[in-house]
């Protein structure tokens, strides 16, 4: 039978319709029975699988492919030899219906890994399916297509890429809508349009050519993980730039003459005052981009070219990081456990804007939320809703501050409270009474590294003994950029290369032992030879000696070299761990940690 089988089952996925012809009898029989006849497995596999399957749940054949018992293709075929569904071993992309794309936001698409292609002669909607179990899911598309589904089995793979490919033909037209606007007239009274699509993917052809423009951008921006949008007008020309991973990158020029129509309907959108050109602005626009709810926060000001936009975007859908995702050492994360299950103190994470404090304090809050605390946060803004938490955002237009709101949490019966920020003194001292009268306290500040944060609260005012008092921790962070896996290439760092990141001859040594390497830049990362980022960090615990010195008051080198000296990472030294990973490159340490104290 063995024989038989694999004599008619080519490793190829698209001939499985044939094979499924001469395999009849496997139909609907278990799985594991099906991949026996058709690869041969041993009962021994199958027993481990299934002892796998008993102790931490699971699906049999994920189980057996993470056992590399069998391959992911030789899963795919046994299941559409189990549940009778057509496979695919690649998608034709030209012969998706652009009528159905629409329908289906792209983060539905991608979360449950489906796509539909087109509708055959009995009025179905041929879809491409990883997961043909996700009958939940399934039924949502049938809602969303107002058509029943008709699944085809494909591996998950495969329909990402389809998905990035075909949603970015539907977004990627920004290139031509700036043709369009040289052979448009009366700009200014289509840039006033106020009628909004609800999903910008249904965003149709007949709107005004600025309306989509802008609406193309946004969506553009959404679609490559960017986090500001820079319009930027100069004295001939007019730039825009999104910053992705931390890093500007110019997108397009629109013509300079449509600088104020493009500037003005960002405005609509924001709800600010469009005839008001010689004040700054602020503004906020919520809005639905490719089934993903995202929050944009709208800056305007007066420059000598005229008005500057800047837009920074928050995509509510996104997930939450957690503890163990964010970047940390082995060392560093039991040390930050153990700080946030304490009962007191004040915890501080520090770094310029944009080295994601805020993502830090909500994992530290993620991990430590459970039903018997009493959790209150203070922010501006409220960035992500946090399950059982009690969330507020300060309003300065109606005196509710930072300070303010903290002095109203206290008579809230608070077990643990997070401050977005101390920025003053009163907001330090009211920390600080919170944090000695038996709450946990978590916030940031603005300093370059760990010891600078106490130098920084001692010149706000508050007593060296207040902070070494409650002060448990301090945290530097930075964010450094991911190498690129599809492109990167082996390096051989130079002595000057390594001296500058500060290695001592030990690291240094190891380092010749590893493979590092350096960026090159290919489609997939938008030729930058990155994509994602990833933190390293210089975590500093009060201990007695560490206290000792905050009290006599020294400067934040003493202290930093009393922390190294007692086994804190600095950041350049965390990394160099990460490019001794093979996680990012020397340079991009090198870029983010220039300005940190030695």
């Amino acid at each position: 039978m063995r024989e038989e089988v694999q004599a008619i089952a080519p490793e190829k996925l698209g001939s499985a319709r044939q094979a499924e012809t001469d395999r009849a009898h496997l139909r609907g029989k278990p799985l594991g029975e099906i991949l026996v006849a058709l690869r041969g497995l041993s009962t021994d596999e199958i027993d481990e699988a299934l002892a796998q399957q008993a102790e931490k749940g699971g699906r049999i054949g994920e189980i057996l492919v993470g056992m590399k018992a069998i391959e992911e293709t030789d899963l795919y075929l046994a299941l559409s030899i189990q549940l009778d569904i057509p496979l695919l071993d690649t998608i034709p992309i030209d012969a998706a219906e652009a009528e159905l794309i629409k329908k289906v936001p792209i983060n539905f698409a991608k979360q449950y890994r489906l796509l539909p292609l087109r509708r055959d002669d009995l009025g179905q909607v041929e879809t491409a399916v990883a997961d043909p179990f996700e009958i939940a899911a399934l039924d949502d598309l049938n809602m969303l297509l107002g058509a029943p589904a008709a699944p085809m089995l494909c591996p998950p793979q495969e329909i990402i890429d389809a998905i990035n490919t075909i949603y970015d033909r539907a977004s990627n037209e920004t290139q031509r809508l700036v043709e369009d606007l040289e052979t448009t007239e009366d700009l200014d009274e289509l840039a006033h349009e106020l009628e909004e699509p609800r999903d910008l993917l249904d965003a149709s052809d007949e709107e005004a050519p600025i309306v989509r423009l802008v609406n193309s951008l946004l969506f553009r921006a959404v679609k490559e993980r960017a986090s500001d949008i820079h319009i930027e007008p100069q004295e001939r020309e007019l730039i825009v730039r999104f910053r992705i991973d931390g890093v500007l990158q110019e997108v397009i020029k629109p013509p300079k003459r449509f600088q104020a129509s493009i500037t003005s309907r960002v405005k609509i959108m924001a709800g600010l005052n469009i005839a008001e050109k010689r004040l700054p602005q602020d503004g906020r626009i919520r809005i639905k981009i490719a089934g993903k709810d995202v929050d944009i926060r709208v800056s305007t000001v007066p420059t000598s070219h005229g008005e500057r936009v800047v837009m920074r975007l928050l995509d509510r859908s996104s997930v939450l990081m957690s503890l163990t995702e964010i970047g940390f050492s082995e060392a560093q994360f039991k040390t930050m456990g153990s700080l946030i299950q304490r009962p007191h103190g004040i915890l501080l994470v520090t770094g310029p804007t944009g080295s994601g404090k805020t993502t830090t304090l909500y994992a530290c809050l993620s991990r430590i939320n459970s039903p018997d605390k009493n959790i209150l946060t203070v922010e501006d803004p409220v960035e992500y809703q946090l399950r059982g938490i009690g969330q507020m955002q300060v309003n300065p237009k109606i005196q509710l501050t930072f300070a303010s709101g903290l002095r109203s949490f206290l008579r809230q019966d608070p077990d643990i409270i997070m401050v977005g920020e101390i920025r003053d003194l009163e907001t330090a001292e009211i920390a600080i009474q919170a944090s000695l009268t038996g709450h946990l306290v978590l916030s940031t500040i603005h300093t370059n590294d760990a010891s600078s944060a106490v130098t920084r609260l001692v010149d706000m005012g508050v007593e060296p003994f207040l902070v070494a008092s409650s002060l448990m921790g301090i945290m530097a962070q930075r964010l450094v950029r991911l190498v690129c896996n599809d492109c990167r290439e082996p390096h051989a760092p130079t002595d000057v290369e390594l001296a500058e990141l500060g290695l001592t001859e030990a690291w240094i040594k190891e380092a010749r032992h590893r493979t590092i390497y350096r960026s090159v830049g290919c489609p997939a990362c938008s030729e930058t030879g990155y994509r994602g980022r990833t933190g390293i960090y210089e975590l500093m615990t009060i201990d007695d000696d560490i206290r000792a010195l905050v009290l006599k008051n020294l400067d934040a080198n003493s202290i930093k070299r009393e922390a190294v000296n007692r086994g804190m990472l600095t950041l350049k030294e965390h990394g160099a761990q990460k490019v001794l990973e093979g996680l990012t490159t020397v340079d991009e340490v090198l870029r983010v940690t220039r300005d940190t104290i030695v």
